[in-house]
């Protein structure tokens, strides 16, 4: 039996507690599906910085390097230097943030089913920044024609495998910045005829925005740089429940760390109330991927599975409150294990 290693970062604030309701969850549908996950917790964050004085340790860099794949809790503070840090070091270009309705959870509208994907290595997020004198700061925006061009690739394969409309909107900002969004789109207008049943769509940042709260069933898949990819996916979560209903991968030719898009949220930690469906999700794009990687269909299956019984569990009304509801965290966690054993029975 193929055993897989995954390296955990419990993380801070309602990490820990993110990681235990998903822990249960993939225990459960390791007993029912015939594979074996090897779990291995190490530090990061901002309670590691603490104790150890550098919030990403050696140990837990060549940890996820020997690993399968990375489950990563959210961090506090530190979260540049580590997050934003192991993007680049694993060259993790691609950052996948579905965006997806579920029953129970309150949303404006329905059947909204949108995946946007954001360069994940570029940009002002890479952090150049200087002084110019002590009244002027400056930030270096990095857009490249490669790191440009895989994306957009990656987002018209998605769209074909997803197979909805087969529509990607590209989203920049070029009537403006001219030669980086410029050089963006362009990329993303030659790497469209290699799709031609994939239909291109551009919009500026702002009217995408827009678009988003108006006419958000308008859109398959977006795909767009680093910063503007940040900020429309955290606009997207909030129809579709908030960010404790938005999971995050961040995904390379070789490495992938999965991960809540949202924040540790501090004031919360320790309290039981935090939505750990953000973190199963990831669990459950981390399993799928997986599978994609070494052709193993129960590691699949069980992806689909997880997703069904979180369905259910919401349908039947066990929610945090965020959502509407007034159960705890390890109480959701624990519902949707004893449906995953029941969806993959």
């Amino acid at each position: 039996m193929r055993e897989y290693q995954i390296s955990v970062i419990p993380g801070d604030g309602i990490g820990p507690e993110q990681i235990d309701a998903t822990m249960s969850v993939l225990e459960a549908v390791q007993d029912k599906s015939g594979f074996e996950l090897k779990t291995i917790m190490v530090e990061a964050g901002d309670a590691c910085y603490e104790k150890t004085g550098t919030p990403l340790p050696i140990d837990t860099i060549e940890a996820i390097k020997s690993s399968d794949a990375c489950l990563k809790a959210p961090v506090g503070e530190t979260a540049a230097d580590v997050i934003v840090k192991l993007r680049r070091m694993f060259d993790l270009y691609a950052n996948i943030r579905p965006i997806r309705t579920y029953p129970n959870v309150p949303s404006l509208f329905s059947d909204i089913d949108i995946t946007i994907v954001r360069e994940n290595t570029e940009g002002v997020y890479r952090g150049i920044e200087f002084a110019v004198d002590e009244g002027t700061t400056m930030c270096m925006r990095v857009i490249t024609k490669q790191g440009s061009e895989r994306i957009a690739r990656y987002a018209f394969e998605l769209a074909r495998q997803r197979n909805k409309s087969l529509k990607v909107t590209s989203v920049h900002k070029a009537n403006v910045m001219k030669l980086t969004c410029g050089l963006f789109a362009k990329t993303c207008r030659d790497v469209a005829k290699e799709f031609p049943e994939v239909e291109l769509n551009e919009l500026y940042v702002d009217a995408a925005a827009m678009q988003l709260i108006k006419n958000p069933n308008n859109f398959d898949v977006i795909v767009t740089t680093n910063m503007f990819g940040d900020i429309l996916s955290d606009e997207a979560s909030m129809l579709v429940g908030g960010l404790g209903m938005a999971p995050g991968a961040n995904i390379g030719d070789k490495y992938a760390i999965f991960e809540p898009v949202h924040g540790s949220a501090p004031k919360y930690a320790g309290k039981q109330i935090a939505n750990p469906c953000s973190m199963i999700l990831a669990a459950k794009m981390m399993l799928n991927w997986l599978g994609e990687k070494y052709d193993d269909d129960r590691l699949k299956v069980s992806s689909k599975s997880i997703e069904e019984a979180m369905i259910k569990t919401l349908g039947e009304g066990v929610r945090t409150r965020d959502i509407g509801g007034n159960a705890k965290t390890r109480e959701v966690g624990e519902e949707i294990a004893k449906k995953v054993k029941a969806v993959t029975a």
